[in-house]
């Protein structure tokens, strides 16, 4: 139905006559209207469910009279507990940096189902009172939906990149009304400051589209109101500065904070035995009790940054509501809450700006405008917290709609957000994705050891000793094996601990006194990290820096007692040093063999080969995971070949692409596989 659809749309262009560019240009608006047209939707769905919540939820709770507010946003993180419960997988791709790996490391890719349900969630959340912000979702499901058209049109991984980046700036860009700021967004976070005229063209586009189709469904207003602020002498932009430094600093202790919060989370309270959706339903209710006593902390606090942009709210309500939203919003996203960190940054600054310009007058003894503060900070705070200043300050201009509060604007944002690089050594988008594992260059996913399991790797004896053997036959068995670390095992065959040198030095000393007493139970290190057969050497390998081992044991992911062997250190050293070969003579190669034609090969050295072939018709919509060439023909990928027109039609040059486990080949694609001459050609032979 797909390729029906597909292969009709292309002859209808074709007839046309139309060039790649205007194909290409038309494609962006339609991926701008699309998420223009989500992120309305998106927009309407919060407010019927903060009304199904607030009105029929709290009517239905009449008894306990106002209380009844304080249930809202743990009820609200009930539903989310289910449905983390029913698809743990789906919910754990949340998030914008989920759409950075997209673009990054997958060809812009991303399941329908992952959309839908960052849809349902962000809107469970924030419309039962939970106080996280709706931008990150939006820009989720924007790249989602940008996804999927690129996909159902039969787009080029680089295509889809393209278009999936330029789907979540067209989000943002509709839901605050800023396409300049739609744009940068794209460019600064999802594309990691990856500039190319193509991209800029398609996220102007679409960012434009989506603002015209958000002022159609939801008004031209911005949705902050406030009087035209008042600069004063620009002999006071000292002030602004040092309201940079400060935003940078609160920056940094909100980062920092919330990284805390993520650990605790996910390494202690999540860990054990208590179940999430509790830890979930008690944050909620921390925002219930909180919201109860100040109603403008509940959602996403627009309304509250309006009273104070006008300046109708009292200090100390603001210092309050500023130390709330501090204090919540990690609790929120890290007990597996679903939201997003725009708004919140936007809310901590007004705040902070309204008390940082409330001090300023009662020690200087001065009146200055409040408005601008409140404006400036926003816009710091948001560059700060998010790392993205170019976007901050368009995003800020933008909704203002005034030129003359610029100077100062662009001061503390530039300020903060540096301070922020440099405390933390790069953006916060970046520091996120290596805290998972991830590096990044020149805007690419380049981990190469994330395409190979353990299984694909060959492992290493292990040495296995009951608990119960004495320490004289410990030693001896040292003594004699070539492997340095023993582990125990007890009656049922379970891995209980590990031996190394590191437990038998310190009873050496005394070992006439112990050699009757001591077995291997008494030393044995209870500490012991698994993987499994279907593991990737990525996550292997993170396990080793973090733990410090050089072997690791591989035991089935069911049946624990079945120990298959070991992985070491060294060999995950050597596949990565081997794999980077492989890339790196790919690379060096690849303009040369754009003139091999197809089934001819090119000798690299005695008895090895590079040759290119058009995919076999059996290879035709399986991943190279599925494939397992590695395994089953002794030959490695070393590039595939793409057409780079906009709909891959077979008479463009093709496009070099690096292998992804994940990529499904085309009948249109080639690839270029490396390996031993006899090999090669019983797959030509034997491969159809």
């Amino acid at each position: 139905m797909i390729k029906s659809f597909r292969n009709y749309l292309r002859k209808k262009i074709s007839k046309l006559s139309f060039s790649d560019y205007t194909v290409f240009s038309v494609f962006a608006v339609i991926i701008g209207a699309a998420a223009g047209l989500a992120a309305v939707f998106f927009h309407k769905a919060i407010y019927f469910f903060n009304t199904l919540f607030f009105e029929q939820t709290a009517s239905g709770l009449f008894f306990l009279g106002a209380a009844a507010v304080v249930l809202l946003p743990a009820i609200g993180m009930l539903i989310q507990a289910v449905m983390i419960l029913i698809s743990p997988k789906t919910a754990k791709k949340k998030g914008v940096s989920e759409v950075i790996k997209a673009v990054a490391i997958r060809g812009g890719y991303i399941p329908l189902k992952t959309t839908i349900f960052h849809f349902i969630a962000p809107v469970i959340s924030i419309g039962s009172g939970n106080t996280v912000g709706p931008e990150g979702p939006a820009a989720q499901i924007g790249g989602g939906i940008a996804s999927r058209l690129s996909f159902l049109a039969g787009l080029s991984d680089s295509k889809r990149r393209i278009f999936t980046a330029a789907g979540a700036g067209a989000a943002i860009a509709a839901i605050f009304n800023t396409p300049l700021g739609g744009v940068f967004f794209a460019l600064e976070i999802v594309l990691l400051n990856d500039f190319q005229t193509p991209t800029f063209s398609a996220l102007i586009l679409a960012s434009v589209t989506a603002s015209a189709i958000s002022r159609i469904f939801l008004g031209n207003e911005s949705i902050f109101v406030f009087h035209i602020p008042e600069i004063g002498s620009y002999v006071n932009l000292y002030l602004f500065a040092i309201l940079g430094i400060l935003s940078g600093v609160i920056s940094i202790l909100f980062i920092r904070y919330s990284s805390s919060v993520e650990h605790l989370f996910r390494e202690k309270i999540l860990k054990g035995k208590v179940p999430q959706w509790l830890v979930m339903v008690i944050v909620g209710l921390l925002v219930g009790i909180s919201g109860y006593f100040y109603k403008e902390i509940f959602g996403i606090g627009y309304s509250a940054i309006n009273e104070m942009l006008a300046g109708s709210i009292a200090w100390n309500v603001v210092l309050v509501l500023f130390v709330l939203k501090f204090i919540l919003v990690p609790l929120i996203l890290h007990s597996g809450g679903f939201g997003g960190l725009f708004a919140p940054s936007l809310f901590i600054g007004a705040s902070f700006g309204y008390l940082f310009a409330v001090a300023v007058n009662s020690i200087l003894g001065v009146n200055i405008d409040t408005t601008t503060f409140v404006l400036v900070a926003m816009g710091a705070m948001l560059g700060g917290i998010n790392t993205i200043p170019i976007s901050a300050i368009l995003i800020i201009f933008e909704m203002s709609k005034e030129y003359s509060f610029i100077l100062p604007l662009m001061l503390a944002v530039i300020i903060s957000t540096t301070l922020v690089q440099i405390i933390l050594k790069g953006s916060v988008h970046i520091k996120h994705l290596e805290d998972q594992g991830y590096r990044i260059s020149e805007g690419r996913e380049t981990n190469l050891l994330k395409s190979i399991l353990v299984s694909d790797v060959e492992l290493s004896n292990i040495e296995l000793i009951p608990e119960q053997t004495p320490l004289p036959q410990l030693i001896a068995k040292l003594m004699q094996s070539p492997n340095h670390t023993f582990y125990t095992i007890d009656s049922s065959k379970n891995i209980t601990g590990k031996i190394t040198e590191t437990e038998l030095r310190p009873i050496i000393t005394e070992y006439d006194n112990l050699k009757d007493v001591i077995v291997g139970k008494d030393i044995a290190n209870p500490n012991v990290v698994f993987v499994h057969k279907d593991d990737d050497l990525d996550y292997v390998f993170n396990l080793f820096g973090k733990w410090d081992l050089e072997q690791i044991p591989v035991v089935d992911s069911v049946d624990k007692t079945k120990v298959y062997g070991a992985i070491t250190r060294q060999e995950v050293i050597s596949i990565y040093n081997r794999e980077s070969l492989k890339i790196n003579l790919a690379n060096g190669l690849s303009r040369e063999l754009k003139t091999i034609i197809p089934t001819t090969s090119a000798k690299i050295a005695t008895g090895y080969s590079i040759s290119e072939q058009a995919v076999p018709s059996s290879f035709v919509g399986k991943s190279l995971a599925e494939l397992k060439i590695r395994n089953r023909y002794g030959l490695e990928i070393l590039m595939i070949k793409q057409h780079k027109d906009f709909f891959a039609d077979d008479r463009s040059e093709p496009e070099i692409i690096t292998p992804d486990p994940n990529y499904k080949l085309k009948a249109t694609d080639t690839i270029v596989i490396f390996g031993n001459d006899k090999k090669i050609e019983e797959f030509k032979q034997n491969v159809t």
